[in-house]
């Protein structure tokens, strides 16, 4: 993970952000600092593409699970892209999401650890993300907050072949051995 600020000296704007060039990597805006990560691996989009696929079979009507790349605008000066979000159908616009979804999932890599783990953890606490889970396909494990009174505790964890039962933002069952299908 690389954090840039340009030449000009001060917090990057998100106007500056949306006029970088396409170059495969993310650009994040965290409080006008902007945040660079490579493409994910191969592995880490096989683990999106299979959480995906068991939100979007227990979403209930009314939401919509997405993937990155997709902007999440938490304010004028931060704009994240979680590896996959919930959030009302009619909360969303063609070109971002204005507001805090109700969950936020981000996957672990080397590049991002500590990142997903530490300061984008408290971002999205401080916008009022409801719900965060981190996967880290290495383990395979899962863990899964829930904001309350502002900060975020943990209601649930699990690695390997154990199941996770979650009741929010809707029921599911997370097995993290079984997100590692590629």
């Amino acid at each position: 993970m690389e954090t840039m600020t340009l030449v000009k000296g001060g917090p990057i704007t998100r106007a500056e952000r949306d006029a970088i060039p396409d170059d495969g990597r993310r650009y994040e805006l965290i409080d006008g600092v902007l945040v660079v990560t490579p493409a994910p691996s191969f592995r880490h989009q096989g683990v999106v593409g299979e959480l995906y696929l068991l939100l979007r079979a227990a979403c209930p009507p009314g939401l919509v699970v997405l993937f990155a790349p997709f902007d999440v605008a938490l304010a004028d000066d931060t704009v994240v892209e979680p590896d996959l979000m919930v959030a009302p159908r009619a909360a969303f616009t063609d070109k971002e999401l204005p507001t805090a979804p109700l969950l936020a999932v981000e996957v672990l890599s080397p590049s991002t650890r500590r990142f997903d783990l530490g300061l984008k953890k408290d971002r999205y606490a401080e916008a009022g993300i409801l719900h965060y889970w981190v996967v880290d396909p290495s383990a395979p494990s899962i863990t899964a907050w829930e904001l309350r009174d502002g900060v975020y505790a943990e209601v649930g964890s699990t690695a390997g072949e154990e199941s996770l039962d979650l009741a929010s933002p809707f029921p599911v069952t997370v097995v993290p051995s079984r997100l590692r299908q590629l």
